[in-house]
């Protein structure tokens, strides 16, 4: 017996869905019926269906051979099917493997070599490669750096990527954290005198705190325990986590204490604005699919003067 992710009744004969690969009763196994992210990606030239066997509709056949072959990688059974519902966990994965190489590339090459590879410092934006690579980094020195983030992804990002499909978290996570962590470099060079020795940024609290944005938009009562023992409706931790970022920006610290409050607060306000916008642009029937528990279908440096976030 499974769930519908749609609609959360007990199936004892569920469908799964072959572009998303969640689990639906019958009222909603076709993909329109459970606002499958698949329909965006759907390829119907001028309005006629294209088999992928006919090139003779407006050059579809080739285009549509083309997204066979992808949904055949990444569908149900492929090779790459995993990707296809877990993306959250496959960011997570890429998190602790960059911070794998961290510490192999400190111990070949040093602490420079590391900041030059990972490290999103005011002194050198130029390297553009640290936008994204200090998204997945983290504080060598601090390991509770990364398991607080990896926490945050785990419990609350298959809930944001259920809804909006695994290209779109893809891209809020990424994007959510590259823009996060530039506003922190712009902050810093706004509020001090930058010089190759200027702490940088690194870390996914970002894009963290964006997916947590989002979810407080969709269900703001979603229900979270804070270290784990005080019980509190996500709204209420957005709220302090924003109160506390303002606090020091407005104080001139946006770097305060090593942490990146701008980022955290940019990260924040991304969510916030793209969980109102699916809210208003999407339908949503039903806030069983916010529910903590489960994962997808089928399952410079830190330390003294480096700031984190």
């Amino acid at each position: 017996m499974a769930r519908c992710d749609e609609c959360g009744v007990d199936e004892n004969m569920p469908y799964q869905c072959r572009r998303c690969g969640r689990t639906f009763c019958a009222d909603h196994r076709l993909p329109e019926n459970h606002d499958c992210p698949g329909l965006d990606d759907w390829n119907d030239p001028g309005g006629v269906f294209d088999s992928g066997f006919d090139d003779s509709v407006d050059g579809g056949g080739r285009t549509s051979t083309a997204k066979g072959m992808v949904d055949k990688l990444t569908g149900t059974g492929g090779p790459l099917g995993y990707f296809r519902g877990n993306m959250a966990y496959t960011m997570l994965a890429l998190m602790w493997v960059t911070f794998i190489l961290q510490w192999l590339v400190i111990l070949v090459g040093g602490g420079g070599l590391h900041q030059t590879l990972f490290v999103l410092r005011p002194a050198f934006p130029e390297y553009v490669w640290t936008w994204v690579t200090s998204v997945f980094a983290h504080s060598p020195t601090n390991f509770f750096h990364i398991v607080f983030n990896s926490m945050v992804i785990f419990f609350f990002g298959p809930l944001v990527e259920r809804y909006i499909g695994s290209k779109k978290f893809a891209l809020l996570f990424v994007g959510s954290g590259v823009l996060a962590g530039l506003s922190q470099t712009a902050l810093t060079i706004f509020e001090t005198t930058v010089t190759p020795a200027t702490p940088g940024v690194l870390g996914a609290s970002g894009a963290a705190l964006a997916i947590m944005g989002v979810l407080t938009i969709l269900n703001p009562k979603l229900k979270v325990l804070i270290y784990f023992i005080i019980p509190a409706p996500i709204w209420l931790l957005t709220l302090v986590t924003a109160a506390v970022s303002v606090f020091f920006i407005g104080s001139g610290q946006a770097g305060g204490g090593g942490i990146a409050h701008g980022a955290h607060l940019v990260g924040l306000i991304v969510g916030l604005a793209y969980g109102q916008y699916i809210k208003q642009t999407q339908n949503i029937r039903t806030q069983n699919r916010f529910r903590l528990g489960g994962g997808g279908p089928g399952g410079g440096m830190g330390g003294p003067g480096r700031g984190r976030f």
